[in-house]
């Protein structure tokens, strides 16, 4: 099994796939994901199962639950948890059965007394859902954490299709053991195919807390996230749910779920959220999978992260999107920190950050600009020319797991632009010369980031050898890059400032944090 290895720090394996069922329970965060024992590739999932005090330091137990059923033999697939007003706990997952259809099965913990639910018993009424008649066989799985409607009953929904239509559908239930599926959908959006990993959850308008799932009323938007299996990319929206018939209708049609906003626009999947009691907040963590091949995954002996846990908030400045930022927790990490102050690079320019080994950091940089020409109109201008394609307001911004020599380097960069409808900034990463290893899959990830007037450019890095998570504007943009270098490692990587402007001085100001590895090792169950 994967622990902390070579080219991690403070991200947890997760050894091969999905987060499942996350919650707090009893002083414990729970994460439970699929997880292969055999192999670093897809196969006889089960679900692993780690426990933290702290959401950073992580201690492994033993495997939650294993497919031995027919209702899941092929598979113990992502699932959610829910927790009652009583306090008791309902697991729902998807099942893989004997003739490999996709069926929705109950859980709960053997002991409930025991804050690290060690032991799961499954429903001997298995399965508790199976696929409605019109919907493919494969085509059903990924509950969602459920809600409390008016009416007292229970709410979830899982992802499908219909034909080439993404759908959510909707399921009422007062003891989790019955159900009754409704007529309308809670959302559809033709086009977008599959939707697996369904998040349905409240967002408060003008608040600085998470919502309970269960949240309505004055005041609340709901976020509809869906993983698209055809893309392998999450989207989100932010709408209007009624909760007396159970509809979600998107704020933007134009950005309805599939076709508008990314939950991330790196190597990011399948996340999942969970409201956090302890500290009224909502937490999502995503799936980071792998970008060399599957022949260095076996050779490893491992294959997959989890990002670190985010917090996520409706962004009441913009009021189109919500912000994601690492939790708080991540800074009991941070060691020394270093500080410049108005930083000048001017175009063309590289200018090295003397902070000696740069493999584990924490990034906080501001960027102001100032135009040295007219600033004339630059139509087309965004991430997908990489940071070597100049224009006169951009590329400029970070060169980090950089090698002296800038023979391997991934920039983290703002491009601004005048057009005719205003200007646009983007926020970027770019992986093609992030590693010279050949069997390395590298691109160029971004999109616009919303900069009301008069803040500064701004963004957040967190690096851990390998990946590095990228914040833009307080995390109104998120980027997260899966990177193999090879020699910008250990104590040659470095960190430097970079302006591939033609018409901008650029002046930043930094306050960087070395960061310590987190304490990520097996229970000590023999200790108990």
């Amino acid at each position: 099994m994967c622990r902390n290895t070579f080219s991690l720090g403070y991200h947890l394996c997760d050894e091969n796939s999905m987060i499942a069922g996350p919650l707090f329970y009893k002083g414990w965060y729970h994460l439970f994901y699929q997880y292969n024992p055999d192999s670093a590739v897809w196969g006889n999932i089960t679900w692993g199962h780690a426990v933290s005090a702290d959401l950073i330091h992580w201690l492994y137990l033993p495997i939650a639950m294993v497919p031995d059923q027919w209702y899941d033999i092929n598979g113990v697939w992502t699932g959610s948890a829910t927790i009652l007003p009583d306090g008791q706990i309902v697991m729902l997952y998807t099942g893989s059965t004997d003739k490999s259809v996709q069926v929705q099965n109950l859980a709960y913990p053997a002991d409930p007394s025991d804050p690290l639910l060690l032991d799961w018993v499954k429903y001997p009424g298995n399965p508790v859902l199976v696929p409605p008649r019109h919907i493919g066989p494969k085509d059903f799985r990924d509950p969602t954490t459920a809600w409390a409607g008016p009416d007292g009953k229970w709410r979830l929904t899982i992802g499908s299709k219909i034909g080439k239509t993404g759908i959510s559908l909707v399921y009422q239930t007062t003891d989790f053991k019955t159900y009754e599926l409704l007529d309308e959908y809670l959302h559809a959006v033709p086009g977008t195919g599959m939707w697996e990993c369904v998040d349905f959850y409240p967002v408060a308008i003008n608040g600085s807390v998470g919502l309970d799932t269960s949240a309505t009323g004055p005041g609340i938007k709901h976020v509809l996230k869906a993983s698209l299996d055809d893309t392998k990319v999450d989207h989100y929206a932010i709408g209007t749910y009624n909760p007396a018939n159970d509809k979600w209708t998107p704020d933007n049609p134009e950005e309805d779920v599939g076709i508008g906003l990314k939950w991330d626009y790196g190597r990011y999947y399948a996340s999942k959220s969970f409201y956090d009691p302890y500290k009224k907040r909502r937490i999502v963590w995503g799936w980071i999978n792998e970008t060399d091949t599957e022949s260095d995954d076996l050779e490893k002996g491992w294959a997959s992260v989890q990002t670190i846990p985010r917090t996520v908030l409706y962004d009441n400045k913009t009021g189109s999107n919500v912000v994601q930022w690492p939790v708080e927790e991540i800074e009991s990490l941070r060691q020394n920190s270093t500080v410049f102050e108005e930083v000048v690079v001017e175009p063309g320019s590289v200018v090295p950050l003397d902070i000696g080994v740069a493999t584990q950091l924490d990034i906080s940089a501001e960027f102001e600009t100032e135009l040295l020409g007219s600033g004339a109109m630059e139509e087309g201008y965004g991430c997908s020319g990489g940071a070597i394609d100049r224009s006169a307001m951009g590329p400029f911004g970070l060169l980090v797991n950089a090698h002296d020599s800038l023979s391997e380097l991934t920039p983290i960069f703002f491009r601004s632009s005048n057009t005719t409808k205003g200007t646009n900034t983007y926020f970027c990463a770019d992986e093609t010369r992030s590693s010279l290893a050949p069997d390395v899959f590298k691109q160029v990830h971004g999109s616009k980031v919303p900069v009301l007037q008069g803040e500064k450019l701004s963004m957040r890095i967190l690096v851990d050898h390998s990946i590095v998570e990228s914040f833009g504007q307080g995390g109104r943009t998120v980027i997260t890059s899966r990177i193999y270098p090879t020699k910008a490692i250990y104590g040659a990587a470095r960190l430097f400032l970079f302006n591939n402007a033609t018409g901008v001085n650029v002046k930043a100001t930094l306050k960087i944090w070395r960061l310590n590895s987190a304490f990520i090792h097996p229970f000590p169950l023999d200790q108990i």
